[in-house]
């Protein structure tokens, strides 16, 4: 009988893992991988580019504003000021021509005064009205004339008196 023997060479056979082929995929999904995130890297750039785009003309508009706005308050403030001097300069003119005048006024006035004798004047209004003589007395003299009293009705005045 023969006895045969496998021969097993001392070689191994590469692993699926460790074949050229299998290796050359992963570095292209890995290439295609690093790809996809160059470009989104590259979009967010430009959308970055684009923001700072934008708020860089909104400071520039927004400078240009202020600065227009602090021309105008200044010119604002110059108005206000002179017309300040004017308002002050009349009110002075104004003064001056008031004590001018007051001599001529008061002698028109009194030239063209209306006298009444007080029997004529006219009473019909309420703070016009006369009013009766007022009885100053002492209170010994008002408790001789029968004056005072007990007190049942404060708004009674005694007839006659």
């Amino acid at each position: 009988m023969s006895l045969t023997i496998p021969f097993v060479s001392r070689r191994e056979k590469p692993r699926k893992a460790n074949r050229t082929e299998t290796k050359l995929a992963r570095a292209k999904e890995q290439l295609a991988a690093v790809r996809e995130d160059n470009v989104k890297l590259l979009n967010r750039q430009a959308e970055a580019d684009d923001f700072f785009a934008i708020l860089l003309h909104d400071v520039t508009t927004t400078n240009t504003a202020w600065q227009h706005e602090k021309q105008l308050r200044g010119e604002a403030e110059e108005a206000a000021a002179q017309m300040q001097m004017d308002r002050d300069e009349w009110m002075a003119e104004a003064l001056r021509l008031r004590a001018l005048l007051a001599p001529y006024k008061a002698a028109e006035a009194n030239a063209h005064r209306i006298d009444v004798p007080p029997m004529q004047r006219d009473t019909t209004a309420i703070e016009d009205q006369a009013t009766g003589p007022i009885d100053v007395r002492t209170l010994r003299e008002a408790a001789d004339a029968g004056l005072l009293g007990p007190v049942t009705n404060p708004g009674h005045v005694k007839a006659g008196q």
